[in-house]
């Protein structure tokens, strides 16, 4: 494949009455360097290729894919007039990439940073007017991604939760070096068993089965098997669960490390008053130097931020004024 056009796959940009659709989602993908991207493209209601249109990118919360919460949301958000890419993560969902279900935030900022380079292929995007958002462990990753990548001009997150920091402790609060150590010796012998031909281990990102969960479980993970293991959210592709191996990727990456110097752009940080994962937000306020705002969603918990209507439309609404600066 030609490397001018950064993977970009050729498409017919079809209407509403062509294709029969009461909204304009298209199937898309891109590369990230070998690795096809499978994505979809939502466009405006008024949509015309003779236009240019701000354009964002979403990316999904950890075990998710594009067809949940972020894809609930870029619908939303090109309602009101922006492009919007969502697509499941390298290794993840319809994607492709070995091996299956890994989490490698490495990669998924470099995911990001891919879905950047295909919009600006598109002829009705405007690549002044970029900007990305996230949900939990997407919205680290856009964090991330907008410390280092320029072309998106803002960035905003609902219910952030950076993979890094999250993963060498629980909502905010570190486990002692000598226990993260522990966990980095399980990963070096898993990785050893798996070389010599052992099969891989995966660890779920949420409770698999209803009798997991009891009084001390924490809503966090007590909602998160309510939307993703029920019908509410369920959906084939999401497993809902990751190669034990990533830990040692986990562990190594930050989120954050870069805020107060390389995050100059403006950054609109949504959580729920009620979310046990407020704390990583108000971290990422603490850090910022630049323009920033914490928009608290009374009520909400983290996951509710998801899909219950009086909360998204919140930070629906929310998102809209701010992503209006690009």
């Amino acid at each position: 494949m030609d490397s001018a056009n950064h993977g970009v796959r050729a498409a017919r940009w079809r209407t509403k009455a062509e294709k029969g659709e009461e909204t304009m989602v298209k199937t898309v993908s891109f590369r990230n360097k070998e690795v096809e991207i499978a994505g979809h493209l939502n466009l405006p209601d008024d949509f015309s290729e003779d236009k240019t249109y701000p354009a964002l990118v979403g990316i999904h919360p950890a075990g998710g894919v594009k067809e949940q919460t972020i894809g609930l949301y870029a619908k939303r958000l090109a309602a009101h007039g922006f492009v919007t890419v969502v697509y499941d993560s390298s290794y993840q969902g319809e994607s492709g990439g070995e091996p299956r279900l890994l989490e490698d935030p490495t990669t998924r900022v470099e995911d990001a940073r891919c879905a950047a380079d295909f919009l600006i292929t598109l002829p009705f995007v405007n690549p002044k007017r970029m900007g990305v958002f996230g949900i939990c462990a997407g919205g680290g990753y856009a964090i991330s991604v907008a410390q280092t990548e320029r072309r998106f001009r803002a960035v905003a997150t609902v219910s952030a939760a950076p993979m890094g920091e999250g993963s060498r402790g629980f909502l905010g609060h570190m486990s002692p070096v000598a226990e993260q150590i522990g966990t980095l010796e399980m990963v070096a012998e898993q990785r050893t068993a798996e070389a010599r031909g052992e099969k891989p281990l995966y660890a779920p990102f949420v409770p698999e089965k209803l009798e997991e969960i009891d009084e001390n479980t924490p809503d966090l993970l007590r909602e998160g098997y309510d939307y993703y293991r029920t019908p509410r959210g369920q959906h084939p592709n999401s497993k809902g669960r990751f190669l034990l191996t990533s830990m040692d990727k986990m562990f190594a990456f930050s989120a954050f490390d870069q805020i107060p110097e390389l995050l100059t752009q403006p950054m609109l940080l949504i959580a729920g008053s009620k979310a046990d994962t407020k704390v990583f937000s108000n971290q990422a306020y603490e850090l910022s130097k630049g323009s920033k705002e914490l928009f608290v969603v009374e009520g909400a918990t983290h996951i509710a931020m998801y899909d219950v209507p009086e909360y998204v439309d919140q930070a629906i609404t929310k998102m809209v004024e701010f992503f209006a600066v690009l």
